[in-house]
């Protein structure tokens, strides 16, 4: 009787490791980093990528408009994109060599959730973003952030459109005397920079964006679509 059951016992043991193997097998794959497609499905189901006729306040008309804010405050969607960008830098030998000992920064209060998910993801030791100060129009640190206080960094955003910010925050870290060793964003326009003073600006999306700078040369406006007035 002993053996029997112990016959049965292995019967089963074999069967459920033959199922759990062939169900493994069958199971699509876990993308590391999602393709662009993948990401651009995520932007359109939270409202990120919007598609119509935008007037930008200074007054440039485009069909496409991101507000990344509403991906971000998803936390499930805000993760995966979070940590699909910090693995782009993971496998530079140079950033993986100073983790955790690196600084993530954020250009402006849109990329600050970028910046914590992928400061997460990497275990880096610091996070700082800058602002805009109203008294100089200049971007800045708060108070206090002192010369030598950042260590290596890399600086991200959650959407580059001209390059204005990362480069403002690049002279900023600059004359802290910190070294920028990785820039990225969730999504770059093909028209802003690919690199920052030599340093490659990485992306999950790269998107061609068409604008025009007269109302009279807009396809949207001939076409008679209603506008839609953005704030940022």
């Amino acid at each position: 009787m002993l053996e029997k059951n112990s016959e049965n016992d292995v019967f089963y043991a074999s069967k459920f490791i033959t199922i759990y193997q062939e169900k493994k097998m069958a199971a699509p794959s876990v993308q590391l980093i999602p393709s662009p497609e993948v990401v651009m499905q995520a932007l359109r189901k939270t409202g990120a990528f919007r598609e119509g006729h935008f007037v930008y306040p200074n007054g440039k008309h485009t069909a496409h408009y991101f507000q990344m804010p509403l991906a971000f405050r998803l936390y499930d969607t805000a993760r995966v994109l979070a940590v699909a960008l910090s693995r782009k830098f993971r496998v530079e030998r140079d950033i993986a060599s100073q983790l955790p000992k690196v600084a993530v920064i954020s250009p402006s209060s849109g990329g600050i959730p970028v910046a914590f998910g992928v400061r997460e993801a990497l275990s880096a030791e610091q996070i700082y973003w800058a602002e805009q100060d109203c008294a100089t129009n200049k971007r800045a640190f708060r108070q206090y952030v002192n010369q030598g206080d950042i260590n290596p960094c890399i600086i991200v955003d959650d959407i580059i459109r001209s390059g204005s910010a990362i480069e403002e925050t690049v002279e900023l870290v600059k004359e802290l005397g910190s070294p920028i060793i990785g820039c990225g964003a969730i999504v770059r326009f093909t028209s802003a920079p690919d690199n920052i003073g030599g340093v490659p600006i990485k992306s999950l999306v790269e998107f061609e964006e068409h604008f025009y700078e007269r109302a009279e040369d807009c396809v949207e406006c001939k076409k008679g679509v209603p506008e839609e007035l953005v704030r940022f």
